[in-house]
């Protein structure tokens, strides 16, 4: 009686337990569809307060009565010919008739604008500039599921029937431009880039359990694993706690997808080799779950505490990625810790079939409750190819580590060549996109830099002096006081300059497009000479925000990449109780991601092509790959202690290599798979994070963990578990290691 009760409790627990996930991921499954919502993209708003970029934009602001994000279009001829006087005529007509143009919500562009549109032909007569100044503030507002600027550019250019049937091309470029087809190309995180994931996983997942039931259980997981952390990030980003941008959450679901999977393989493979052991399903679970739950919290508390340290970064759009992706890891962690016991048991006594048809069934144990058939060689020759490994790590450990770390360093020689200095804005897309293609023509017919010039603010005494000292510095096309009067960027004028609170502003127009990398090397150099003779002289723009960004990633990598590498040894120590182990396995991840870099660099120039790499993923890879790297070498590390305080430290890393091998590849190819599923993404920065952080997994899976760890642990032996050796028992002798301890305890 008292069973069948404890029984009825049990399934009633389980069934409430799903309930309540389905509820959260009701909810979070809206909140996944609105994530877009939250987004903040604008790279300027991600730069902190300090930065000279930043302090000179608030002073710009003085000088105009409203913040402008203009969308510039280009118009052309289809031919090679000059414009015609009617052409010109029909541009004209064709720029004022745009503020007619209607929203999405019942406004108009001219609701949105801050001065009407002009057009503006190119000297060699070519081309004209139509300059669509909207209002940033209400070009950022919501209309729907999208912001105003994207329903602008829109609109744009599907109003151009007029100019094709007067024989004329057009784009439209400029930042509105670009930040349409930035979240245009963000647009696919939400459909593509999850259904990618869950596709690969699915397939690794059949491959793994050759199981119909047991892909979809563990994938079930991972999405409600993900409801539940898109809903928290939703209302933390609706609330303005965190700042969410389109990059930070394709990471938040691939991340999410991938830990939950590796967290649920990791269980379910405890768990069935438990079911080998007692009959019970619940008593095999409960076994697996107290063997689980230390190095997933250990993992989980390891990445979570990693990505944590960004926010130390000074880019908001860093340390925003920070919390987003920790909530990402706490939502798979509890997921896999609770929801997917509760599926794997909901069928009760019959919980063995959802392994079917390969389901595990119980064997003879000896007095200690371990399968008889389990003596190491039993277990090296059960397990194929990791057992060969194990044995190959016990003929031969120095062999295999020191031949590995050679490997790995011959790799890590190409680090210096990669291009990690940061690109021009148009090569931030892998893609044919319409702002880049404009942007193009707009540098053929027009001063380069002249739509968005370096900004130059200096006390108004100083003005003849800035103007020279900007007149002199190579790269610099036109230099003008700025007088407020209405015209291109860098026109002359004949009014006075404008003066606030004593500052004037001085327009310097660059030879080449204000969105490339040497725009951001001008800025450099325009910094230099300005504060030469106006030490008190701020310089912003486009181009300085660029080099400010690129400026704080290399700063925020001297600080980030010490405190992770501090928080993840001080985590294995307290896991390991042990203070070598944990140093071998950090010196190993070290070299790991070295070898990565390197072979990334080599790829990136020489096979893909790449023009280079944003500042910031050398930054990004470290944390991925040195926080989720960490985690094999912590699956294989707990269970080789677990065996070692059985069997001593060598034979102790055999059995845990031999053991872990098949679950741990296995989850780092699902690490690796997701995270390259951010390639369908056709931005530049997540396809060469994608590429890193893929690579480096399948490095540590394959290399580190398989050979380099347990090659090391094995060789420094017991010392491994310095200062706290009293419960590690002495190695035996080779010749009587293993076969007569498993006899004496027969």
């Amino acid at each position: 009686m008292l069973r069948n009760r404890r029984g009825v409790l049990r399934g009633a627990g389980i069934l409430a337990l799903i309930l309540v996930w389905l509820a959260l991921a009701g909810l979070g499954g809206q909140s996944i569809g609105k994530l877009s919502e939250v987004q903040e993209n604008d790279v300027a708003a991600f730069l902190p307060e300090g930065a000279e970029s930043t302090r000179a934009a608030e002073l710009g602001a003085g000088f105009t009565d409203d913040s402008v994000l203009p969308a510039l279009v280009v118009v052309r001829a289809s031919g090679e010919e000059p414009l015609s006087d009617q052409q010109l005529g029909t541009i004209q007509g064709w720029a004022a008739g745009l503020g007619a143009l209607e929203l999405a919500d019942g406004r108009t562009v001219a609701d949105l604008l801050v001065a009407d549109p002009f057009a503006v032909p190119s000297e060699d007569g070519r081309a004209a500039l139509v300059t669509v100044a909207l209002d940033s503030a209400l070009a950022s507002a919501q209309i729907g599921e999208e912001r105003a600027v994207n329903g602008v550019v829109d609109v744009l250019r599907d109003a151009d029937d007029d100019l094709a049937d007067a024989g004329l091309e057009s784009w439209v470029a400029g930042p509105a431009g670009s930040i349409a087809d930035l979240v245009a190309a963000f647009g696919g995180i939400d459909t593509i880039l999850l259904l990618v994931a869950l596709a690969v996983v699915f397939v690794i997942l059949v491959l793994v359990y050759r199981s119909p039931s047991l892909p979809f259980t563990v994938l079930l997981t991972s999405l409600f694993g993900l409801a539940a952390a898109a809903l928290v990030v939703y209302e933390l980003a609706k609330a303005d706690v965190l700042v969410l941008n389109g990059q930070s959450q394709g990471i938040l679901f691939i991340l999410v997808v991938g830990a939950a999977t590796d967290y649920s393989l990791l269980i379910v493979a405890r768990y069935r080799e438990e079911l080998r052991r007692v009959q019970s399903p619940f008593t095999a679970m409960g076994r697996a779950m107290r063997a689980s739950f230390e190095p997933i919290a250990a993992s989980a508390g390891t990445v979570i505490a990693g990505l944590l340290t960004l926010l130390l970064s000074d880019l908001k759009s860093n340390s925003s990625l920070g919390p987003v992706a920790a909530i990402g890891v706490a939502s798979a962690m509890l997921a896999a810790m609770t929801l997917l016991p509760a599926l794997l048991l909901v069928a009760g006594r019959r919980a063995r079939f959802i392994f079917w048809p390969r389901m595990p069934h119980a064997v003879p144990v000896d007095e200690q409750g371990r399968p008889q058939d389990e003596t190491l060689e039993h277990l090296e020759a059960r397990t194929g190819v990791w057992g060969k490994v194990s044995a190959l790590i016990g003929r031969r450990p120095r062999l295999v580590w020191v031949g590995t770390a050679v490997a790995l360093l011959a790799a890590a020689v190409w680090v210096p060549t990669l291009q990690a200095d940061g690109t021009s804005d148009s090569d931030i897309f892998l893609t044919e996109v319409e702002s880049v293609a404009g942007g193009e023509v707009l540098a053929a017919h027009f001063d380069a830099g002249g739509s968005e010039p370096i900004e130059v603010f200096v006390p108004e005494a100083d003005l003849a002096d800035a103007v020279a000292a900007l007149e002199g510095v190579e790269g610099v096309a036109s230099v003008t006081p700025y007088t407020g009067a209405n015209g291109a960027p860098g026109a002359p004028s004949e009014e006075a300059p404008r003066v606030v609170d004593g500052w004037v502003r001085v327009d310097a127009v660059t030879a080449v497009s204000s969105e490339s990398q040497q725009a951001s090397e001008v800025v450099s150099a325009v910094r230099t000479a300005v504060h030469e003779v106006s030490p008190d002289g701020l310089v912003g723009g486009t181009a300085a925000e660029r080099l400010d960004t690129q400026e704080t990633s290399a700063r925020d990598l001297q600080v980030i990449v010490p405190s992770i590498l501090l928080v993840i040894l001080l985590v294995l120590i307290l896991l390991l109780r042990s203070v070598v182990a944990p140093l071998l396995i950090v010196a190993a991840n070290l070299l790991s991601f070295a070898a990565t870099v390197g072979l990334g660099a080599l790829a990136f120039n020489h096979l893909f092509g790449f023009p280079g790499a944003d500042a910031s993923v050398p930054l990004y890879a470290f944390v991925f790959l040195v926080a989720l790297g960490i985690d094999y070498s912590i699956f294989l590390m707990t269970r080789v202690r677990e065996e070692t305080l059985r069997h001593g430290t060598r034979h102790g890393v055999r059995r845990g290599l031999a053991v872990t091998g098949g679950v741990i590849t296995s989850a780092g190819l699902v690490l690796a798979a997701t995270f390259g599923a951010l390639a369908v993404l056709p931005l530049l920065f997540l396809v060469q994070l994608a590429f890193l952080v893929a690579l480096g997994v399948i490095v540590d899976t394959f290399v580190v963990r398989t050979l380099l760890v347990p090659g090391l642990v094995h060789d420094v032996g017991r010392a491994s578990w310095w200062p706290w050796l009293r419960r590690i028992p002495a190695d035996a002798a080779p010749a009587e290691a293993e076969p007569a301890r498993e006899v004496a305890a027969a």
